[in-house]
């Protein structure tokens, strides 16, 4: 079918999208919601979810680039002459690997510096730096937005070695310590990650940061809802129809059973993004998340904890809290890394958890499975 729109696979730059004539689903109305009911914000959603593509439309709006929301949403309805400086880091690309994570910090907050005009009085310490960032910034621009990419990277990167990961979280827990203070400069400030650890200042020196995860407003926020999958991939589900064989009812029910399913609430449901755009491109069903990457640490994880069925499992909302890496549980990491979800929402802070869909199930049962599943299910 002729004239459809790009699809965004693996292109995360709201900019690069909007200029490269790729179809965007309009996600401009709950961020402005977002911006203009809070302040600091935390969102945690598995990988490949939406996450990073947020940020990048945060800072364009931010940085009043109205021609690149022409008839989305937010076009008539924002101030575009407020201008903000934006901070914009992402763990997942400093570097850390290779230089260590403070001294990719480092480098990162001086490459910042240079891109802002900022000449830092000192460069020993990241935390002062970052400081230093921040104030000079906003005393000449104006308030500033902080959006923070992947936080959890060098943590989750290092769960197979745990003194390199608690290395890594006392470098992070430094560097975050600052934002409290730097409250009179700052206008708006979004973190993600896959994952909530403790110990990282984030949570426990920022307590005026709202957590977004099962926030009622941050549900349909990344991933598409079934609303959105009919509207914006009708021309798409066409083609694709045709070249399986398919019509379009059986089609939505089989896209529905593979890769729909993903709730933070019990009730929305939404389809993995990642999954859907590789649908379309691929025009076949397969595993397009799941084969991406699967750390081994998680699977080595489910077999030391004896969790070999995981349909159907009921846990307490304290699961979900942030735990910390010396002691590190199977089910949290599995909800939050997106293998289960939240199937139903029950009384007394109770959940029943379950695989989202098809596609992570029958990749997971596979993985894991190294005995009968009907030879133990671990505690939770």
């Amino acid at each position: 079918m002729e004239n459809l729109l790009n699809l965004p696979i693996g292109i995360q730059s709201f900019s690069e999208l909007r200029t490269r004539n790729m179809l965007y689903v309009d996600k401009t109305q709950p961020i402005h919601r977002l911006i203009n009911t809070g302040k600091y914000y935390f969102l945690s959603r598995p990988r490949r979810f939406g996450k990073s593509l947020t940020l990048s439309t945060l800072r364009a709006i931010f940085e009043g680039k109205r021609e690149l929301f022409k008839g989305l949403w937010i076009e008539d309805q924002w101030d575009w002459r407020q201008i903000h400086p934006v901070i914009h880091l992402s763990f997942s690309s400093i570097g850390y690997r290779e230089l260590g994570l403070e001294q990719a910090i480092r480098q990162e907050l001086m490459s910042q510096g240079k891109y802002f005009g900022v000449t830092y009085s000192q460069q020993v310490s990241i935390a002062v730096m970052f400081e230093e960032l921040i104030q000079q910034l906003a005393q000449r621009d104006g308030k500033v937005v902080v959006l923070i990419d992947e936080y959890d990277k060098p943590l989750i990167d290092y769960l197979d070695d745990i003194p390199l990961a608690r290395a890594n979280q006392q470098v992070m827990k430094t560097f975050y310590s600052v934002i409290k203070d730097c409250d009179p400069y700052l206008q708006f400030l979004l973190i993600t990650g896959v994952s909530k650890f403790s110990k990282v200042s984030i949570f426990s020196d920022l307590n005026h940061l709202f957590d977004l995860t099962f926030a009622r407003e941050a549900v349909a926020l990344t991933g598409y809802t079934q609303t959105e999958l009919e509207h914006y991939f009708s021309p798409y589900m066409q083609e694709v129809g045709e070249n399986l064989g398919l019509e379009r009812p059986v089609l939505l029910e089989k896209m529905r059973e593979w890769y729909n399913g993903y709730s933070w609430d019990g009730r929305t449901r939404v389809y993995n993004p990642f999954s859907i755009l590789n649908f379309f491109r691929a025009g076949d069903f397969r595993n397009f998340w799941f084969e991406t990457g699967t750390p081994t640490f998680l699977l080595k994880l489910l077999r030391e904890q004896n969790l070999y069925k995981l349909d159907s499992i009921t846990v307490h909302e304290r699961t979900f809290s942030s735990y910390d890496i010396e002691y590190l549980q199977a089910i949290p990491i599995l909800f939050q890394a997106g293998y289960l979800t939240i199937k139903a929402k029950q009384e007394f802070g109770l959940y029943t958890l379950d695989y989202p869909n098809s596609e992570v199930r029958e990749s997971l049962r596979g993985k894991v499975s190294r005995r009968p599943t009907h030879e133990g299910v671990g505690r939770h």
